[in-house]
């Protein structure tokens, strides 16, 4: 089971373009305080589980002030010396059953657990990283993921501009909406290490980074049992506080492939999209843009998933064909055109009216007052009226901002959902 979970070597690809990033100052560790180390410890998650080390959280938690100054100690001794405990590069996975064939490794997830000191460690060094990087501007606008004053709701508002914008001047407008194949778990290390150095870091940080990666090892952990060790050469650790940034710097210079469409990037959630008055010339652009982005993500060694690489065609008034022309893969596979995608949380469809993004907030809603319901009996009319409000309000608050441009007909549906429906469970005027 444990070996269909480890990314597979990929094919040679040609070097990925060198960054065009302006010189950076030279990047090295600072000495870690042993404040910060008390910090790190004392917001530590006292229910999260044990890695492989058994170093409980809450022992971690409750002993801060003690343990601080030693690991301190030990946190600084291993910056200088470039070397990580082999003990933290050890990761015990969990499958968490998503259903289907229990007996098929894929109708698992899996999930990483590393020693908590290895996350503190990783969090302090981050942070250093991600002062360094915003200071300088190192990451492209156009990259959204895993960075302060970012997010789902900011990253798709900005795409919705471009697209509402080119649709309000009577434009056309195509999307690609990229999906890659095990993105983090197919990280090469030879080529991250070579972005680090082109972004300034030191030879002692490179040395460290290089170390971080070499002899990790993980387990499956199942019912009390521990399978042997198994080798990770690829790919960033899941579960680490390193990884995120890691990959956005692995694929931060990929926006420049984009050539004359507009890209934007959360993670491994890519949209690639172009507008203009002549669909044909759309979506020429748009497939010359494509194709650049596919040989972009070779020379990273990450594969495109072509069966859940969608496109669409925004359009509200326009004369448009029945059956576009299509965009096709470097391997010559057409893509499906869709009217209806969910991109970073929300259901776009092709005429931007989220009606399907309403529909899908309401079943949610209706979900979670029914199981509300056929538990009222257990809960005191407060009680019910604060579930409500803590199981609901999230579905509707997330991308709020968002899908709050569709009709006041779907607005006042969506609203007369909830409101009738805290009535329903609480008996009590609203």
């Amino acid at each position: 089971m444990l070996s269909s979970w480890l990314p597979q070597p990929r094919p040679t690809a040609p070097p990925p373009p060198a960054s065009t990033c302006p010189s950076l100052p030279s990047f090295s560790f600072t000495k870690i305080q042993i404040a910060d180390v008390r910090k790190e410890l004392q917001n530590l998650d006292p229910y999260k589980s044990a890695g492989l080390d058994n170093l409980d959280p809450l022992f971690l938690k409750l002993s801060a002030a003690i343990v601080a100054t030693p690991i301190t100690s030990l946190l600084n001794l291993s910056l200088v010396s470039s070397e990580i405990p082999k003990d933290w590069k050890a990761a015990a996975v969990i499958p968490l059953f998503k259903g289907g064939d229990t007996l098929d490794p894929n109708c698992y997830r899996p999930i990483s657990i590393l020693p908590c000191l290895s996350k503190v460690f990783e969090s302090l060094v981050n942070k250093q990283i991600i002062d360094h990087f915003e200071s300088h501007r190192t990451f492209s606008a156009v990259q959204s993921g895993f960075r302060a004053g970012h997010g789902c709701t900011s990253a798709t508002l900005k795409v919705l501009n471009d697209i509402i914008t080119a649709i309000d001047k009577r434009h056309y407008c195509a999307a690609v909406f990229i999906d890659l194949a095990k993105a983090f778990d197919s990280v090469n290390h030879h080529i991250l290490i070579g972005r680090l150095n082109s972004l300034g870091f030191s030879n002692d940080c490179l040395a460290w980074f290089t170390n971080y990666f070499a002899d990790r090892v993980q387990c499956v952990k199942s019912e009390g049992l521990l399978s042997g060790p198994l080798a990770v050469s690829m790919g960033v650790p899941q579960g680490s506080i390193l990884g995120p940034t890691l990959f956005s710097v692995y694929i931060n210079d990929v926006a420049l492939a984009a050539g004359d469409s507009l890209i934007h990037l959360y993670a491994d959630d890519t949209i690639l999209y172009t507008s203009g008055p002549s669909l044909d010339t759309v979506l020429t652009n748009l497939q010359t843009s494509f194709n650049a982005i596919q040989h972009s993500f070779r020379g990273l060694q990450l594969l495109l998933n072509a069966s859940k690489t969608k496109c669409m065609l925004f359009n509200r008034s326009l004369p448009a064909p029945a059956r576009p022309t299509s965009i096709t893969t470097l391997d010559g596979s057409d893509l499906e055109y869709m009217d209806n995608y969910k991109y970073l949380g929300v259901w776009l469809d092709c005429k931007l009216s989220f009606q399907t993004h309403i529909k899908h907030l309401q079943s949610k809603i209706r979900s979670r007052i029914g199981f509300l319901f056929r538990n009222k009996a257990s809960f005191t009319h407060a009680a019910k009226l604060a579930l409500v409000k803590l199981t609901i309000l999230p579905i509707l608050d997330f991308g709020d901002v968002i899908y709050k441009i569709a009709s006041n007909t779907l607005l006042s549906k969506l609203d007369a959902v909830y409101h009738s429906a805290i009535r329903f469970v609480t008996k009590a005027p609203y």
